[in-house]
């Protein structure tokens, strides 16, 4: 479905700190028109500056604190009641530095979308810019995909590609591709404005009319069409 001024996209954005992926796509939705309504910026901490900054922007934002539950389950059974109470059509991982169990991935199946710093499905977890030094590749980056019971294994909508160069540290690594994970989430926040983005049963993901593009010598592209142009 297209969405519309008429009817936008409800999106629950979740962070966990200062949210810079959450701020690159509340920038895109105002600066573009993008037909986007933003239901909730929600951080399991009440002290991340994301908050501040997303109520800054006269947007809600709320906490819902992970340490007030017992248990990963009974904290994962809160943040599912209250996002069903908000109806999200896409819940945007941005930063949200809590692994989601298998229940509440699957009651919203398809729904939910992660950005992850490095080119998936190498480098799953955490520290990934000092596995990519570690192992020596030559191109490291960002992948934006859905969420799956299985972490940092979903299908995958888009990636993002740099090189490393000689002497990156972990850091250079973090800070040369932070501006190609706001690029690369608020390009697919884009495609879901717009109904581009398939999810077929089969996990292959489809994003009708999507070109390759290139921001500040960083590549960007669908999966997809790197097969296609192999």
């Amino acid at each position: 479905m297209e969405h519309t001024p008429e009817r936008p996209l409800r999106v629950a954005i979740l962070i966990s700190g200062r949210g810079s992926n959450m701020q690159a796509l509340v920038r895109a939705i105002a600066a573009e028109r993008l037909p986007v309504q933003v239901c909730t910026v929600l951080s399991n901490r009440a002290d991340a500056a994301g908050l501040d900054w997303a109520r800054a922007q006269g947007l809600p934002a709320e906490s819902l604190s992970h340490r007030d539950y017992d248990s990963r389950d009974a904290f994962d059974a809160a943040l599912l009641a209250r996002l069903d109470a908000l109806a999200p059509d896409v819940i945007l991982l941005a930063g949200f530095m809590r692994v989601l169990g298998s229940d509440f991935v699957r009651h919203f199946d398809g729904r939910i979308i992660n950005i992850h710093p490095s080119l998936l499905p190498a480098f799953p977890g955490l520290h990934t810019h000092q596995q990519a030094l570690a192992q020596g590749v030559q191109w490291h980056g960002c992948t934006v995909h859905f969420v799956t019971p299985v972490l940092d294994h979903g299908p995958i909508i888009a990636q993002g590609a740099i090189p490393v160069l000689g002497g990156d540290t972990p850091d250079d690594l973090a800070a040369r591709l932070l501006p190609v994970e706001h690029q690369i989430y608020v390009q697919v926040l884009r495609w879901l404005a717009q109904g581009r983005v398939s999810l077929y049963d089969d996990g292959r993901v489809e994003v009708s009319d999507a070109p390759h593009r290139a921001w500040a010598g960083a590549t960007i592209f669908h999966l997809q069409d790197c097969h296609e142009h192999e």
